[in-house]
């Protein structure tokens, strides 16, 4: 029997491993088979978000009658392996949102030569990015050697670059120097190898002491600090943050330390998850215009309407080929077996005990 892999909703640190029955397709819907998938700290913050940007509702839980596990979503390469929908046969294999399960049943819609939605019932009030899935085998030179790539840091990288335009596009918010949080993380070094390729204020990386030689040596950032070692950073200079931590006593720290400089602070990931604060440090009422909590499918959607049709998809394609060859060059795979082989690895993805060059692939 196929099985999944959920956790403790309010406990991420919990996990099991669930068998399932396979129920019959209806009409118009296949069944996948999950070939392979990656696991990053990324995978934490969609169950840190689970219930705010509803990851939970996208593949609901088998055996949960009280509700209290989930199935946190993973990018993953997938199979047909069953179809009772025309437009996609047998075999076909497809990219994207996937549970980190031994199969999936989804109900193919707008279905192009490309791409296909999931028409589920149950997805249609969640972000259209998630529910698009590539159709791998019409892609020029579709290779299954890059699969491991493409999970790893593309999903990571699709952030990075829709940052990278945001802050370029309000001119780094009169900043005159950046500073990102996590700056070992991989959607940071996808945002730091942007903005390397462009005329920039100096870029500043936060990271912990265990990281400061790898953020150092990937020789995209001007400066490397230590969470311990804010005490260098520039207080007399514009700043502009962009945090992929979501550590709210290091929140406090910065806005305390940079005070009247800060321009602008952009929350993006929630790395360090377990410290999040009941009370946040950025309010509406008194840090309207300097704050914003960035969410990347929102973002995609609006920019591509700003620019000239397929625009958007084109830079960011382009983007995504040239910092993915950059950066794995940098790591070093992990390869799991199973769901067994994920639940080896997952307390210390949840404790971030990975180090920053590791990528961790599942192969079912």
């Amino acid at each position: 029997m196929p099985a999944e892999f959920q956790v403790q909703k309010q406990d991420l640190n919990s996990f099991r491993i669930v068998e399932r029955e396979d129920q019959p397709l209806e009409e118009g819907e296949v069944r996948l088979s999950i070939d392979c998938f990656s696991f990053t700290s990324n995978n934490i913050t969609y169950g840190a978000a689970g219930y705010v940007l509803k990851y939970w509702d996208f593949f609901p839980a088998a055996d949960n009658g009280d509700g209290s596990w989930g199935v946190i979503p993973v990018w993953a390469f997938a199979d047909v392996t069953e179809s009772r929908c025309d437009a996609v046969p047998v075999g076909e294999r497809l990219y994207g949102y996937f549970p980190p399960s031994g199969t999936v049943v989804m109900r193919p819609e707008r279905v192009s030569d490309h791409s296909l939605f999931d028409g589920a019932e149950h997805r249609q009030h969640l972000p259209p990015l998630y529910n698009r899935y590539s159709r791998v085998l019409a892609e020029p030179g579709y290779d299954r050697a890059q699969d491991a790539a493409r999970v790893l840091l593309m999903p990571l990288h699709a952030t990075s670059y829709c940052l990278f335009d945001q802050m370029q596009t309000n001119d780094w918010y009169g900043a005159e120097q950046i500073v990102i949080i996590s700056a070992s993380s991989k959607t940071s070094l996808g945002l730091a190898f942007a903005l390397s390729r462009e005329e920039t204020p100096p870029v500043i990386g936060l990271t912990s002491g265990r990281n400061k030689d790898f953020v150092s040596k990937t020789n995209l950032y001007d400066t490397a600090l230590t969470y311990d070692e804010l005490g260098e950073l520039s207080t007399e200079t514009p700043t502009l943050v962009v945090d992929m931590a979501g550590n709210d006593a290091l929140r406090a720290t910065l806005k305390e330390t940079i005070g009247e400089k800060l321009r602008y602070f952009i929350a993006v990931g929630i790395t360090h998850w377990e410290e999040r604060a009941e009370t946040p440090v950025f309010r509406k009422s008194t840090d309207a215009g300097r704050f914003e909590n960035f969410f990347a499918p929102s973002y995609v959607l609006e920019r591509a309407k700003e620019l000239a049709p397929g625009e958007f998809d084109k830079r960011s394609r382009e983007f995504l080929m040239a910092s993915a060859a950059a950066t794995f060059r940098w790591m070093s795979l992990d390869e799991r077996t199973s769901l067994d082989g994920l639940a080896d690895i997952y307390g210390d993805v949840c404790d971030g005990k990975l180090s920053p060059s590791s990528g961790v692939i599942v192969r079912m």
